[in-house]
């Protein structure tokens, strides 16, 4: 007979022990924000932590991944040297018959030079670069950190005592910080190539204008901002690739659907970071608003 009124002495004191409205209701920040706009602050969030631990990594202790990044230096040469060239010996042709068109209505075809290289060196030659790494290097990093998660590689590399993120990242991030740069100086080399073909066969404009009007643009500045652009770039396209692939989900859908991401995201960065970069670049240095 006593059994109900224990029962509900019982649960009245559990009542008692998690009152309505205290510290045991409440709920973290991140779900009062909405879903889209919660999902681009924890990819941000993780995008930049991710970044953080691999440069201090690389900081903290600078021996030991060289080798394996002149493996993932080699590989990323291999997959994107072809490519790249075609891409920019294609588009570098067609710019540059478009801008003769322009300069020839101008009648200034003798000046066709100065803006190509200009074009060249601060929007068209970075972009084309970067959205070939991103499309080859970046997809390969993603499908490969990918495959090894859903292979539970990763996890086993953790119950030896192995970071992932030293020994399967960050060589792969710094050889595409490194190598972006450089394959954009040999695209930028081919760019300036093929604008000197159009302009003599198409322009009828003699190759000595066309090199005197090229290395009066010709500045350090230039250059300069160009590989940092590029590196910084290269190094995006490096962490958007890991982050992805080691969050990859399970199966081989869920591989395909974050490189997919990787992808999208890694195009998008590269135009913005490219817009900031303009930006800061004309705003701290106005001489280079002046053709020479």
């Amino acid at each position: 007979m006593n059994s109900a009124p224990r029962a509900a002495s019982k649960d009245s004191g559990a009542a008692h022990v998690a009152p309505r409205g205290g510290p045991a209701t409440r709920k973290p920040w991140i779900e009062h924000v909405p879903g889209s706009v919660a999902g681009v602050v924890v990819e941000i969030g993780g995008l930049t932590q991710l970044a953080t631990q691999v440069l201090w990594s690389a900081v903290r202790r600078p021996v030991g991944y060289w080798r394996a990044v002149r493996d993932e230096m080699y590989s990323v040469l291999r997959l994107s040297w072809f490519p790249m060239i075609l891409a920019v010996l294609t588009f570098s042709l067609m710019i540059g018959l478009l801008g003769l068109n322009v300069t020839n209505l101008l009648g200034a075809n003798n000046r066709y030079g100065q803006y190509f290289f200009i074009q060249n060196t601060r929007e068209f030659t970075p972009w084309v670069n970067s959205m070939v790494v991103a499309g080859i290097v970046g997809a390969a990093i993603c499908s490969d950190l990918g495959a090894r998660k859903v292979r539970e590689e990763l996890d086993a590399l953790r119950v030896l005592g192995v970071d992932p993120v030293r020994e399967l990242v960050l060589p792969r991030i710094i050889s595409t910080t490194i190598l972006t740069p450089l394959l954009m100086l040999v695209s930028l080399a081919v760019g300036v190539v093929c604008g000197l073909f159009s302009a003599v066969t198409y322009g009828g404009v003699p190759s000595g204008e066309y090199w005197a009007t090229v290395f009066k643009n010709l500045t350090t500045i230039e250059l300069v901002v160009a590989v940092l652009k590029s590196a910084t770039i290269g190094f995006m396209i490096g962490i958007v690739g890991a982050y992805k692939g080691l969050n990859a989900g399970a199966g081989s859908i869920g591989v395909g659907r974050a490189v997919n991401q990787a992808v999208v995201i890694a195009f998008a960065l590269v135009f913005l970071i490219d817009l900031a970069f303009n930006m800061i670049t004309l705003g701290l240095f106005p001489e280079l608003q002046t053709v020479r």
